[in-house]
């Protein structure tokens, strides 16, 4: 692998690039992002204006994406599990419609395996997961990332350059937030960011976070990199491993406030 000045190339270039959570967003397509079975029972809709949804054969879980046609390039990726049609979600989670879509598409296929394993069986994980919630974040750790607990029973994970993030919100008592929220870009203005509420399985966090901190490069187009983080990015071979020495240096921000939840 080797380094290149995104500037110094054409805006329609195509280049892989690393970190992940820098790349941008990349191609938004809902049935590409969701991969469920439609052919075997899974519901599918999507309006002229962009608007989709899936649901899966018993409809106790339900997708949707949802742009905002006043802002090209925004929304919402949302995930709702129910205990039963027609109840209150037992758990849900977003996207921003920023999030790059590869993070989001794993996400999704760790939901669909979860879903089907429940389908096999008795277990129930969609709804009783029992995986240790230091899975999502300890891989964080052996990546370099920093670690910041604090008091009021949440602790922060920064990457190393400074310019992503995953909060976790272990106290459940009194938590007003999402248990899990994770950004990429400045802390004080993040390209985009991703929440899980309390009950998320987290073994679907894991998956998230794996993906987040994956060393595969995702493929963009120059302009399509969002231009504030570009200096922390990396053009990098199919080989998707840093290069030694002459690494782009970012400013590291503050760690946000443990007490902010955008």
């Amino acid at each position: 692998m080797i380094t290149h000045p995104l500037e110094n190339l054409d805006p329609d270039q195509t280049v892989r690039v690393l970190p992940r959570h820098l790349a941008g967003p990349g191609e938004v397509d809902p049935r590409s992002v969701w991969a469920f079975p439609f052919d075997d029972g899974w519901p599918f809709a999507q309006t002229d204006e962009g608007v989709a949804a899936a649901f899966s054969p018993c409809l106790r879980l339900q997708t949707t994406f949802a742009p905002q046609p006043d802002e090209p390039g925004t929304g919402t990726w949302a995930i709702h599990a129910l205990r039963a049609p027609d109840t209150s979600p037992a758990w849900w989670v977003t996207f921003d419609a920023t999030t790059p879509t590869e993070m989001v598409r794993d996400f999704h296929s760790e939901l669909l395996d979860l879903y089907l394993e429940d389908r096999y069986s008795d277990q129930n994980r969609l709804l009783r997961d029992e995986t240790a919630p230091y899975e999502a974040y300890v891989p964080l750790l052996a990546h370099g990332w920093s670690h910041d607990p604090r008091t009021d029973g949440t602790q922060t994970f920064i990457t190393p350059e400074g310019l992503g993030g995953v909060r976790h919100r272990y106290a459940i008592s009194g938590a007003d937030g999402p248990a899990w929220r994770a950004w990429g870009g400045y802390p004080s203005e993040p390209h985009w960011q991703a929440r899980f509420s309390f009950g998320t399985p987290p073994t679907l966090v894991a998956a998230f976070t794996a993906s987040l901190i994956s060393t595969d490069p995702l493929k963009r187009t120059v302009r399509d990199v969002p231009i504030r983080t570009r200096q922390a990015l990396y053009v990098a071979s199919s080989a998707g491993k840093r290069p030694l020495g002459d690494e782009p240096v970012a400013p590291r921000p503050p760690a946000p406030s443990p007490g902010r939840s955008r």
